[in-house]
């Protein structure tokens, strides 16, 4: 595996944040009164459709990765295993995703879904046995306040709050336990980031292929053209995102990577208003900007334990 490369790294966590911006606004302009999981399970399929022919490169660049005939079977079988719990994490969290988005609407749920590197940090504090200093647990308050005021519409009252609001906060939830996970398996196996992704969206679609199934079959609309433009566009759009992400991997940590990417709710504010007509509320703002301050901090003060200071 190449050497790390910071100035690599950053560039493109930075596209991501362009990619992550426009997802929400992606995910709603599926006709309206379709089912969300017969969504989920289709815009999957053509994400297996996009990764394939990444993945038959591999081979023909003379890095076979997790495919190479001699790799010792222990270490494919783990490596397959986890393989196969983060697709199903990710299959999970897919549709989470598309629920939350149309529920709790694309600004609120984006403005959620950026408490990602919170969950980063937490995450991998949780597995190097880090202790947090008393600045970092306040901005950590700072943040979940913020959420609060965001998730009770500014209302600061019970009856305001929206359970699709916790939905959008279990994908990043779930997205910082299978990144941590990948990220070992990036630095500690040969599988390629294009084996990651083509992997991690076949078994996402076989999980939503069987959810959909036990539910009774997809949704007839799966048919209209509409629908399945608006499920190949999120397709697109969320595989080149998990590529970059995957490659971005390879070269910085998964907090440091999600910190960059902090300001993508900006991004679907503009898009939102633009496309979908939507209103951005005051205190839609006010959370974001509390959030992405807190972050920053918490970025900050990361860099500085790392310097030693």
């Amino acid at each position: 595996m190449a050497k790390p490369n910071l100035a690599i790294g950053v560039a493109l966590a930075l596209v991501c944040l362009l990619l992550l911006g426009v997802l929400p606004v992606v995910a709603n302009s599926r006709p309206a009164g379709t089912d969300a999981l017969t969504f989920a399970l289709f815009l999957s399929v053509w994400q297996v459709a996009f990764a394939l022919p990444l993945l038959a490169a591999g081979p023909l660049r003379g890095r076979p990765g997790i495919l190479a005939a001699d790799l010792p079977p222990g270490l494919r079988r783990r490596t397959l295993g986890v393989i196969l719990l983060t697709g199903a994490i990710f299959g999970l969290s897919t549709l989470l995703y598309v629920v939350s988005v149309e529920k709790a609407g694309a600004v609120s749920a984006a403005i959620a879904m950026q408490a990602y590197p919170l969950f980063a940090i937490a995450m991998e504090s949780l597995f190097l046995k880090q202790r947090k200093t008393v600045p970092e647990l306040a901005l950590t308050g700072v943040m979940l306040v913020a959420l609060t005021h965001l998730a009770t519409a500014g209302t600061w009252r019970v009856a305001g709050f929206s359970p699709w609001f916790l939905a959008a906060l279990a994908v990043p939830f779930l997205w910082s336990i299978a990144h941590i996970i990948i990220r070992e398996a990036l630095g500690r196996t040969p599988i390629t980031p294009a084996q990651v992704t083509f992997f991690r969206v076949l078994v996402s679609t076989l999980f939503l292929g069987g959810v959909t199934a036990a539910m009774g079959g997809p949704d007839p609309a799966w048919a209209d053209r509409d629908f399945q433009a608006a499920a190949l566009l999120m397709g697109l759009v969320y595989y080149l995102e998990l590529v970059f992400w995957f490659h971005a991997l390879r070269h910085i940590t998964v907090s440091l990577a999600s910190t960059i990417t902090v300001p993508w709710p900006a991004l679907t504010m503009v898009l939102a208003i633009l496309f979908l007509e939507a209103r951005v509320e005051a205190y839609q703002i006010i959370a974001f900007a509390v959030v992405a301050a807190s972050i920053y901090g918490l970025l900050f003060l990361e860099a500085r334990k790392g310097r030693g200071g």
